[in-house]
């Protein structure tokens, strides 16, 4: 059994070499180092070259100066992202929308181990004021930690600066797949004004240009329906008919699978229901982003539906089409309001589109949809890679009843 002093606490998980150690020392961070702001800087300040400057929503830019000379730990203390904790590499300049937790003994403590410390814990109930959410220095030394030797904080801190570098190569993986689909989808649609895309597959090199139309001479545009109060209308039983609503579906998303709410059949005549196969536009906010419904559901009046899909264009081909830069392009453009933008299903049934043959359009289609696959099996890896971590600083941080780590 690890020793423990009357006011020491210790983790479910240990190294090894310290599971017969001492327990963490509860210490307040006034104790384990100076947290201090320094001045901000005007926008007009920054540039694209100098040393790196750190604020409230971390990296924004460059300055000519700097402020730290080494690596360090700062605490974003103003704005939305307030309490977000941030590893400060060397030469920056960490503004005063942030707090800087200065003179970190690395004698006594490891920087790392900080860091990683404060992400376990957050800053949740330090945090004060709900419109301008604020952590003032005061609060901030008195937050407590629990800290071990620093021969057991280095072990800690190496273990998950090794997860996070495994996680960072990850992240960056799955975005180069991404910015290589999008590169992709540049290529294999033609921009506006042509028929033809800048790459072919050489099957289809010499095959016609492709024919120009537009989405509502080639599928039927509808609107979806709300019936109001809606409250009157959700159930729970089971002869209830699907109701999809925004936060039902996830952005990153190609398919709709489910919903959360049901509406009673008497809904019918003020909603609309779309089959398994149509395709959902947002016409408001993230609009234009489009999503292929696989189950009958009722769409409220915040989608656009796309139905009557025929034979010869291949779902999966129209689905990149509508998602493609052009498309999208051509929403931005087109959307009315100058506060909430949106689309009405008239601006998306002049959506130009150029439809090849259906072999080609199969041929891109299983291309963009292998790439899709690939995203998404490195995206769930890269899940896994921080659940794991989460659950692996639950074992090596003690509970937050033992110091608040």
């Amino acid at each position: 059994m690890a020793k423990q002093g009357t006011s020491s606490v210790v983790p479910r998980l240990r190294f090894p070499e310290f599971r017969e150690a001492d327990g963490w020392k509860p210490k307040t961070l006034g104790n384990v180092c100076r947290p201090q702001q320094w001045a901000t800087i005007s926008g007009s300040a920054l540039s694209d070259i100098g040393f790196p400057v750190y604020g409230a929503n971390g990296f924004i830019g460059f300055y000519t100066a700097y402020n730290h000379e080494f690596e360090t730990v700062a605490v974003t203390c103003r704005g939305s992202t307030c309490g977000e904790v941030l590893l400060i590499p060397e030469k920056s300049y960490i503004t005063g929308n942030s707090m800087c937790l200065d003179d970190i003994d690395a004698a006594r403590n490891s920087y790392h181990f900080v860091y990683h410390v404060l992400k376990h814990r957050g800053f949740r109930d330090v945090i004060s004021g709900s419109a301008q959410p604020q952590i003032v220095g005061n609060a901030i030394r008195k937050v407590r930690i629990a800290v071990p030797v620093i021969e057991e904080q280095q072990k800690i801190a190496n273990c998950l600066t090794s997860l996070d570098e495994v996680m960072a190569a990850q992240g960056w993986k799955v975005e180069a797949l991404k910015a290589h689909k999008r590169g992709l989808m540049q290529q294999l649609f033609p921009r506006e004004g042509e028929t033809r895309p800048r790459l072919r597959f050489p099957e289809f090199r010499n095959a016609p240009e492709w024919r120009p139309c537009v989405l509502g001479e080639v599928t039927l545009i509808v609107r979806g329906g709300s019936p109001r109060p809606i409250d009157d209308f959700l159930t729970h039983e089971s002869g209830g008919l699907n109701w999809l609503k925004i936060g039902d579906v996830d952005r990153e998303a190609k398919y709709v699978t489910k919903t959360e709410d049901k509406v009673r059949p008497e809904a019918l005549s003020k909603t609309r229901v779309i089959q398994s196969g149509d395709f959902i536009l947002s016409n408001s906010m993230s609009f234009g982003r489009p999503y292929i419904s696989t189950i009958e559901t009722c769409i409220h009046d915040g989608w656009i539906a796309v139905t009557s899909i025929p034979a010869d264009l291949n779902r999966d081909f129209l689905y990149y089409s509508i998602l493609s830069a052009r498309s999208q392009k051509y929403f931005v453009d087109q959307a009315a309001g100058s506060g909430v933008q949106n689309l009405n299903k008239d601006i998306i049934k002049l959506l130009p589109l150029e439809l090849p043959s259906e072999d080609e359009q199969q041929r891109i289609a299983d291309c963009l949809s292998s790439l899709d696959t690939q995203i998404t099996a490195e995206s769930h890896q890269l899940a896994a890679l921080k659940t794991h971590k989460q659950g692996l600083m639950q074992q090596l941080f003690p509970a937050p009843d033992g110091a608040g780590a």
